[in-house]
């Protein structure tokens, strides 16, 4: 098999390098030094498998910036570019997609498109309408940031959205399907080929879920901070219920990150003529809880007597062994604490540039601990150890 995978970020290079295993795949990205770096063989993403496979393993697989001409003979082209919540129009800016489209087409494409890029519901509908002519699915991700080649290889689910009536093309989504197996580590693999408008459903509920999680804890949280109790102890009490468990319940800043923001806010757009209280209060429940955060963290820094206060920002990365910063929650904090007039200073060593909005960045550590009054981190790290007593952070359980 031949296959085009356009977008190189976690979802479109994570997939790249799974089916590279057994077919020739092509990766097309508008960012030369993305390409170069993979054909180069070195990861222009921070997860570790992806470094590891592109370094040691076999891999059919090559990056151009224009891949024109291998869309003509590709049998498969996956579409992974990003398509981030506009505001203004309340729905995904799904342009990257079209232009992807468009541009496969104008080359010849005969191949099957696959859209990985996550859409409004029933937005794969609207594209066979647009395009009668060509075939297409939908296959959501469900990848952790930092573990998304993992993610792929030990897939907790296979789900490919297809059109029923339409019996060639479930054949290709259950020959797709059988290409992302082929290259798993994992052997047992729940698969679901169904109807793509069902699949994006999943897509916008299934991490629209982990942000109610997120959510709840984060506000038992701000209950037993306000009324002096042990948040360990509640929540450790209430996750050895089975139905409960253990997972995403470690309270934070709010959730935020590549998904879980824009996916909840797109899911509430989905909901417009449709009655609803709980995702609307998901969404508010996560501005809420980085308000308290900035009121908590200027009062323990002694506002309102005292005006002149700089915040240290430990970090803008989501989580450990990350460099996104896109939508972190500490960022939604620091909005806030601007409006208190607050200094805001940050160490951050991954980033690229000496300010960010406005604010300085710094990457010597001792000096960051010493300008800043309070340090606020959305998950603590032992670098802090020896300023304990300045540290905000809500990392009841240390991780992530």
């Amino acid at each position: 098999m031949k296959i085009v995978v356009a977008g190189i970020g976690y979802v479109g290079l994570s997939n790249a390098i799974l089916l590279a295993q057994h077919n020739e795949v092509v990766a097309a990205d508008i960012s030369r030094v993305r390409v170069d770096m993979i054909n180069a063989r070195k990861s222009p993403l921070v997860d570790k498998e992806i470094e590891e496979y592109l370094s040691e393993k076999q891999l059919d697989l090559r990056a151009e910036v224009d891949a024109s001409a291998d869309y003509a003979d590709a049998d498969y082209i996956i579409i992974a570019t990003p398509t981030n919540y506009d505001s203004e129009t309340s729905y995904f800016d799904t342009s990257s997609v079209e232009d992807v489209f468009e541009k496969a087409l104008a080359a010849g494409a005969k191949g099957c498109f696959v859209i990985k890029s996550t859409i409004p519901v029933g937005y794969t509908v609207q594209m066979r309408e647009r395009y009668p002519k060509a075939d297409i699915l939908f296959s959501p991700e469900f990848l952790r940031e930092g573990r998304a080649l993992y993610d792929n290889l030990y897939p907790s689910r296979i789900v490919v959205g297809t059109d029923y009536s339409n019996q060639r093309l479930t054949k290709k989504a259950i020959d797709f399907a059988a290409l992302l197996k082929e290259g798993a580590v994992k052997e047992e693999i729940p698969t679901l080929i169904i109807n793509s408008t069902e699949a994006e459903a999943i897509k916008l509920f299934a991490n629209t879920y982990l942000a109610l999680r997120v959510s709840y804890f984060n506000e038992l949280d701000t209950y037993a901070e306000v009324r002096g109790l042990n948040t360990k102890a509640i929540i450790d009490g209430i996750c050895l219920d089975p139905r409960i468990g253990q997972g995403y319940n470690n309270p934070s800043f709010g959730y935020g990150g590549y998904c879980l923001p824009k996916d909840t806010k797109q899911l509430l757009a989905n909901y417009k003529n449709v009655p609803e209280n709980l995702i609307q209060a998901i969404v508010e429940s996560n501005r809420t809880r980085k308000e308290f955060i900035a009121r908590s963290v200027m009062q323990r820094a002694g506002w309102p007597h005292r005006k002149d206060i700089t915040v240290g920002v430990y970090r803008l990365t989501m989580k450990t062994d990350s460099d996104n910063f896109r939508q972190s929650a500490i960022q939604g904090v620091m909005k806030r604490l601007e409006e208190y007039g607050a200094e805001i200073v940050i160490y951050e060593p991954a980033a690229k540039t000496e300010s960010h909005f406005g604010h300085l960045i710094v990457k010597d550590l001792a000096y960051f601990k010493e300008r800043s009054d309070i340090i606020i981190a959305n998950r603590y790290n032992d670098d802090l150890a020896d300023v304990r007593e300045k540290v905000y952070t809500r990392d009841i359980y240390e991780r992530d």
